[in-house]
């Protein structure tokens, strides 16, 4: 995996923001981690996102509200939502919007790879 690749972990969760990082840096990405989505939005790393795990319910800005959010600004970010709510209708409303998955908290790190993998080969066709 390039080391080039820099993922975006945006979750208001500190324990996700301290752990989901360092399990992506022993994949070999590069991560940078937010506590919401304006301060993700107010950084350089907007631009320079190759893939971006996405909590769905936070204060202020939702996850869903994010990818309006960069879809209107026209970046094209590859989204994997990650959340702790379990509805049903949660995941294929998700990937209806546009993301490449919706895992569910506590969720694999085969599972996280294998989206991850899917984002960034949908980055590279862009």
């Amino acid at each position: 995996m390039p080391i080039c690749s820099l993922v975006s972990v945006v979750d208001d969760d500190e324990s996700v923001r301290e752990s989901l990082p360092d399990l992506l840096k022993e994949f070999g990405f590069t991560v940078q981690a937010f506590s919401s989505a304006e301060e993700f939005l107010a950084s350089d790393c907007v631009t320079q996102t190759k893939c971006l795990i996405l909590d769905i319910a936070m204060p202020g800005m939702t996850g869903p509200d994010l990818q309006q959010e960069l879809i209107r600004r026209r970046q094209d970010i590859p989204i994997v939502f990650i959340t702790a709510h379990g509805e049903d209708n949660v995941r294929p409303r998700m990937l209806k919007e546009g993301a490449v998955e919706c895992l569910f908290k506590p969720f694999s790190e085969a599972a996280l790879l294998t989206a991850l993998n899917t984002a960034l080969q949908l980055n590279e066709l862009n």
